[in-house]
């Protein structure tokens, strides 16, 4: 099976959990709903939670229990895109090929509809039965320092302050492993706790997530300047305008490909204990390098 045949296959199980998760009834604050449904159905690719499943897959985990941490990460995902358009943050009109969210619904719901989402995302993984509590709550507690001050929130903090700075290549490091990379590196050890995954497991998986979120972010640095609008659904060039240090400020646009291969390569190298059931895992990394969107 090719990779974009995974791909797809696996987002269209997270969309169609998603939209369970996401049933309500009219009541007079519906609209949260609509706005909270309005970006977590907006196109995304499902990055996260693939990796979380594909990470399953490779240890024979049982893709029941982790189903929930899968729709939860992309809740958290989706939230923070919401926030992170915001005119108090980047002021993006266009997420996905669509309007932002405060466009449509105005800052104060789309702030809502961020907090309801991240909410609802940790009411989700709080209240599943599983079959082993305990490598629930360990789960449940990299999801929530994965995405907080140690983790995503605090990568936005870093970012916010270095806008109109120049900084060095360790803390753009920095930064990016915490605002991008760490709920791409809590969705692989995630999926590795709850299949089970002995330490050199988690370890080795982690060690994956933590080289793709780099190639990721720098990938993303590159179409911010190579991007077509269209493809990308979003306005190219926001990184120059906000005066942010990327990785092509700092290495130029053939410098940055080359650390994409370079960290690509780290990533896969570091499955080599799990042999050919990481073939999934693989092909992913492989696909990301060339992604135009």
């Amino acid at each position: 099976m090719q990779i974009e045949e995974v791909l797809k296959n696996k987002a269209t199980l997270v969309n169609k959990a998603l939209e369970k998760y996401m049933k309500h009834e009219n009541n007079p604050q519906s609209i949260i709903y609509d706005a909270m449904e309005y970006s977590l159905f907006a196109g995304g690719k499902r990055l996260r939670p693939i990796i979380m499943l594909l990470v399953c897959d490779m240890l024979n985990g049982n893709s029941d229990e982790v189903m929930p941490f899968s729709c939860a990460m992309e809740m958290i995902h989706t939230y923070s895109l919401i926030h992170d358009d915001l005119p108090a943050m980047d002021n993006d009109d266009l997420r996905r090929g669509k309007p932002t969210n405060h466009k449509v619904y105005g800052e104060a719901m789309a702030i809502l509809a961020g907090d309801s989402l991240l909410n609802k995302a940790f009411e989700i993984v709080s209240s599943h039965k599983y079959k082993n509590q305990n490598q629930a709550m360990k789960a449940i507690a990299v999801l929530a320092k994965s995405s907080g001050t140690e983790g995503m929130i605090g990568g936005q903090t870093v970012d916010i302050q270095s806008e109109g700075k120049k900084i060095s290549e360790q803390e753009l490091l920095y930064l990016h492993s915490l605002k991008t990379g760490a709920i791409i590196r809590s969705s692989g050890v995630i999926g590795a706790i709850m299949s089970g995954a002995c330490e050199e497991q988690i370890k080795a998986v982690d060690e994956y997530c933590l080289n793709l979120g780099i190639a990721f972010q720098i990938q993303d640095d590159l179409l911010d300047v190579l991007g077509d609008i269209e493809k990308l659904g979003k306005a190219t060039g926001s990184d120059s305008e906000n005066e942010k240090t990327t990785f092509v400020t700092l290495f130029g646009i053939d410098g940055s490909k080359k650390a994409v291969c370079e960290y690509t390569k780290k990533a896969i190298d570091s499955l080599a204990v799990f042999e050919k059931k990481a073939e999934p895992l693989v092909a992913l990394a492989d696909y990301l390098i060339d992604r135009n969107y």
